[in-house]
């Protein structure tokens, strides 16, 4: 054989090597390049899950907040209402009071209006018992 057809393929062979060995270099680089693409993709979705788990955590609480001053602010009102609740019996008690000592003294009462007016004086200040002992429970939820 002749030393130049040798080296010509010898030659066509190693070109045809090499570009066969660049191809199979190119489709990994490309399966390596899909692969990274992939892992980053996968990454930026965690970290996107993530945020939107901290956002719902964080709106959880906000929501949990306002609940709760809702709760204070509705508490707030209900003490408010029942100390003048209970101012407005004191009222009413000292007027039915003083009503009937004037009455007495002019002797327009009978021993039965006596004794209704006081029954009622005395259902008075027990409703005005129990209104003061609610008001302390509320005041110890505050």
């Amino acid at each position: 054989m002749n030393p130049r057809l040798i080296y010509t393929l010898a030659l066509i062979l190693g070109i045809a090597t090499s570009s066969l060995a660049q191809e199979n270099d190119m489709q990994t680089d490309s399966i390596l390049e899909t692969e990274l693409a992939e892992k980053e993709a996968k990454e930026a979705q965690k970290e996107i899950d993530q945020a939107e788990k901290e956002a719902k955590k964080l709106e959880r609480e906000q929501k949990k907040a306002e609940k709760e001053a809702k709760k204070l602010e509705k508490l707030n009102g209900k003490i408010a209402k029942m100390k003048q609740s209970i101012a407005k019996d004191e009222k009413r008690i000292i007027k039915i009071r003083e009503k009937m000592e004037v009455d007495k003294i002019k002797g327009k009462l009978s021993p039965n209006s006596i004794a209704k007016t006081n029954k009622r004086l005395d259902k008075l200040k027990l409703r005005n018992i129990k209104k003061r002992e609610k008001l302390r429970k509320l005041e110890r939820n505050l």
